[in-house]
């Protein structure tokens, strides 16, 4: 049986360890920085060392941010909406938000979601946190926009209970249909929740 390299064969386990990436991809992946020029494999070394470098996570909502900042943008700019308050599970999620340009608050990053099943906890997530800034902070209303899983629906519901102490709107990102759905195609879950979503037409 033929056996790759030493260097080879450690950059193919390297990426078969990323989320996503199989043994297939991985090998794929590996001959073609193989045969790519020395530039391209300098770069993402390079990129792959400045990631753990160079950056750090926000002192206020643990989104991703400049090492050299201790804070980041969305928390340090005055235009942002300073009383609504959107609790994601990743920074991620915060990039898909602030896409949209439809949301002007601050975030609260979790960095994952309550699963007994893998021994994550309260303490393992940014959830004291969230109630120190809750504490200390004038919000009005809380966001919780969790993932629609099994997961992130048992942290909204944890964290709606632990929040009922403060005095402010406690809401859930709408979930239902995709827009050009048809019903037929919708599992049962899904109708369920745009039935209890339903709005007026007013």
């Amino acid at each position: 049986m033929q056996t790759l390299p030493e260097p080879v064969q450690n950059l193919v386990d390297a990426l078969s360890r990323l989320p996503g990436i199989g043994p297939k991809t991985a090998s794929r992946l590996t001959f073609y920085l193989l045969r790519a020029p020395e530039e391209l494999s300098q770069s993402l070394a390079d990129a792959l060392i400045g990631i753990k470098k160079n950056t750090s996570l926000c002192e206020v909502c643990f989104n991703i941010t400049h090492k050299q900042s201790k804070i980041c943008e969305i928390c340090a700019s005055s235009q942002r909406d300073q009383h609504t308050l959107c609790v994601v599970e990743e920074p991620l999620d915060v990039l898909a938000f602030e896409k949209t340009g439809g949301f002007n608050g601050l975030y609260h990053v979790l960095h994952g979601v309550l699963s007994p099943i893998e021994g994550i906890g309260p303490e393992d997530l940014k959830i004291k946190e969230l109630y120190d800034r809750l504490k200390t902070h004038q919000f009005t209303e809380v966001i919780l926009a969790t993932n629609p899983s099994m997961e992130g629906d048992a942290t909204a519901m944890y964290l709606h209970e632990r929040l009922q102490e403060f005095n402010l709107r406690i809401t859930r990102l709408a979930l239902g249909l995709p827009v050009g759905g048809d019903l037929e195609y919708a599992d049962q879950s899904t109708l369920l929740r745009a039935l209890a979503g339903r709005q007026n037409l007013d």
